[in-house]
């Protein structure tokens, strides 16, 4: 059972564990722990009724990413306001009243539940695609990128080198048109998060705590591929960023 496993050493073994390559994997990890977490039987539950393999619609499908208090929930609604979108998110709306419950499992059970919630958002992105474009506040990338800066201690060059398998996108995903990595400096960022006053999640206090671990997160984005992430700064007016973004999704999507 996942609950008793030992630690592995660092490495990539480790992250293999950690972050299920594909849906098959999510559901065998899920069935594995529904016995003592009702939750994770609730998750697979939904998780079974989606199609594999699922296609986009005829809309462009944009992802923004980026570490907390970039800017992605102002960026996000207002590219859907002033593209009349469909804004989604993950984990989706029918999975994340459950998301304290799995960030204190074990990181394998929690990214199961991550992993999950990005293919049943799939299923929503599929539907959502044929109607309008859609705009999503974080998808697999956020997935990845916290796994392999939670599993890797150390600096960024201990991270797996540039082209290792854990920075593709699962093949039986359905993949977006473009993704963009929202970035703001460090001191920015803590000045928002403070500003917003809400309580932090444990990788928020990590992120604040721990400079190495941002740096990780941040690298393993940028080393994402197929799609890879767009860099977009974010430290000007919501304005300005506003207009870069529309620039790029314009640029790399059919509108």
């Amino acid at each position: 059972m996942l609950r008793r496993c030992a630690p592995g050493p660092p490495g990539p073994q480790p992250l293999r564990r950690a972050l299920p390559p594909a849906a098959s994997a999510v559901r065998d990890r899920l069935r594995e722990c529904a016995a003592w977490i009702p939750e994770a039987g609730a998750v697979l539950d939904l998780l079974e009724k989606c199609p594999e393999h699922q296609k986009k619609g005829g809309f462009p499908v944009v992802v923004f990413e980026g570490l907390d208090a970039t800017g992605k929930t102002t960026v996000t609604q207002s590219v859907k306001d002033t593209l009349n979108g469909i804004l989604l998110m993950s984990p989706p709306t029918c999975i994340s009243q459950w998301r304290t419950i799995f960030d204190d499992e074990p990181a394998p059970i929690k990214r199961a539940f991550y992993a999950a919630g990005n293919y049943i958002l799939a299923s929503e992105i599929a539907k959502a695609s044929t109607q309008a474009p859609v705009i999503i506040d974080r998808y697999w990338h956020s997935t990845a990128a916290y796994t392999i800066a939670t599993e890797i201690n150390g600096k960024v060059q201990d991270l797996p080198p540039v082209h290792d398998e854990v920075y593709q996108w699962p093949e039986d995903l359905l993949k977006p048109d473009l993704v963009l990595l929202l970035t703001v400096d460090p001191e920015e960022r803590v000045r928002r998060l403070q500003c917003r006053g809400l309580e932090k999640t444990k990788e928020e206090a990590e992120l604040e705590a721990n400079s190495l671990f941002r740096q990780r997160v941040e690298e393993s984005y940028r080393r994402m591929v197929n799609p890879a992430c767009q860099e977009v700064d974010a430290s000007p007016s919501k304005e300005e960023v506003l207009k870069t973004v529309l620039q790029l999704i314009k640029k790399h999507c059919a509108l």
